[in-house]
C-alpha cells in the first residue's frame, strides 16, 4: 500500500482536486437545485409525503364534522327542551287563567245566589251513548253530595242532577239525558213547563220543553230557567238556572201538541270544573 501511495500519490491528489472542481461547477451551475441522488430521494418520498398529508386532512376533516354534528344536535335538544319548557309554562298559564276566570265567576253566583252551597268538583268522566249521557265527577257522599243535587258551571248553567253517589265520585245524568224531568220557566213570560230528554234530540246534544202554556208565542233565543218545582209540584229544585235557549218550536207526532227543542247554556263537552249545590233555600 505504501509503495502505491508512493507512486501514485500526485495522481490520486489530482483526481481528488477535479473531484473537487467538479462538485464545485455543478453546484455553481444548478444555483440550489437539489443533487441527483437528493431529487431522487424527494422523488420516492413525495408521494407518501402527500397521502400522509391527505390523511391528516381527512382525518382533522371528519373530526371538524363530527364535532360539528355533536353541537348541533346538543343544540337541538337544547332547544326542543326549551319549546317543551315554553309549552308547559303556556298550559299553566292557560290553565291558571282559565281557574281564575272560574273563581270570578263563581264569586259573582255566590253573590247574586247566597242561598246557595256550593262544592267544587272535577270532571272524571264523560259517557254519551244512545241511551244515557252522564258525567263523573270527583266529589261524592264524603263532602256531602246527594242524589238529586243540581249541578251548574260557574256562570250557573244547569249542567245536570246527580244520580248515582258514591264515597268520592258522583254520577250525574245531564240535561240532555232521557231520564231527565224537571220544571220550566220561560223566562221572558214567566209561563210554566216542563223539560224533558229525548233520545232523538239527545244524539244532537239537545232537549225539549213541553206541556207549553197555551197561546205562548215562544221566539228563537228565549231563555228557559228551571221552575223549582217538577211536575208532581214539589220544590226538589233551586229556581232561576239557566238551562238553555229555544232553538224552535215543533209538533209532536199527534199534531196536537207544540214542544220547543232546547241549545243547553252549559258547554257540556267541554268542561273540567262544575259545582253541585248541595243546599238552597226553597223558593216557589
Amino acid at each position: 500500500m505504501k509503495d502505491f501511495l508512493k507512486h501514485n500519490g500526485i495522481l490520486i491528489l489530482v483526481i481528488a482536486l477535479l473531484l473537487a472542481l467538479i462538485t464545485a461547477v455543478v453546484s455553481l451551475t444548478f444555483g440550489g437545485v437539489a443533487n441527483p441522488l437528493a431529487n431522487v430521494a424527494g422523488v420516492i418520498a413525495t408521494p407518501f409525503r402527500n397521502g400522509i398529508n391527505a390523511f391528516v386532512n381527512w382525518t382533522e376533516g371528519v373530526y371538524s364534522d363530527a364535532f360539528q354534528r355533536e353541537n348541533e344536535r346538543e343544540e337541538l335538544e337544547a332547544l326542543k327542551k326549551e319549546n317543551a319548557d315554553l309549552r308547559r309554562q303556556a298550559r299553566e298559564g292557560e290553565a291558571a287563567s282559565r281557574e281564575n276566570e272560574r273563581l270570578r265567576n263563581l264569586l259573582g253566583l255566590k253573590i247574586e245566589r247566597p242561598d246557595f252551597d256550593f262544592q267544587e268538583a272535577t270532571i272524571t268522566a264523560h259517557t254519551s251513548s244512545n241511551w244515557s249521557s252522564t258525567l263523573t265527577i270527583s266529589r261524592g257522599s264524603a263532602a256531602g253530595v246527594e242524589a238529586g243535587d243540581c249541578v251548574v258551571d260557574e256562570y250557573g248553567n244547569l249542567v245536570g242532577v246527580i244520580s248515582v253517589v258514591g264515597a268520592n265520585w258522583s254520577t250525574l245524568i245531564t240535561v240532555v239525558d232521557v231520564d231527565l224531568e224537571m220544571g220550566g220557566l220561560i223566562a221572558r213570560t214567566d209561563g210554566a213547563a216542563i223539560l224533558e230528554g229525548d233520545f232523538e234530540l239527545m244524539g244532537q246534544g239537545k232537549l225539549k220543553l213541553t206541556y207549553l202554556p197555551e197561546d205562548t208565542q215562544l221566539l228563537a233565543g228565549d231563555t228557559i230557567l228551571t221552575s223549582g218545582l217538577v211536575s208532581g209540584g214539589t220544590a226538589t229544585y233551586p229556581s232561576g238556572l239557566v238551562v238553555g235557549y229555544v232553538e224552535e218550536v215543533r209538533s209532536d207526532d199527534s199534531g196536537m201538541s207544540d214542544y220547543a227543542v232546547l241549545t243547553p247554556a252549559a258547554q257540556l263537552g267541554t268542561l273540567e270544573q262544575v259545582f253541585v249545590i248541595k243546599a238552597f233555600d226553597m223558593v216557589g
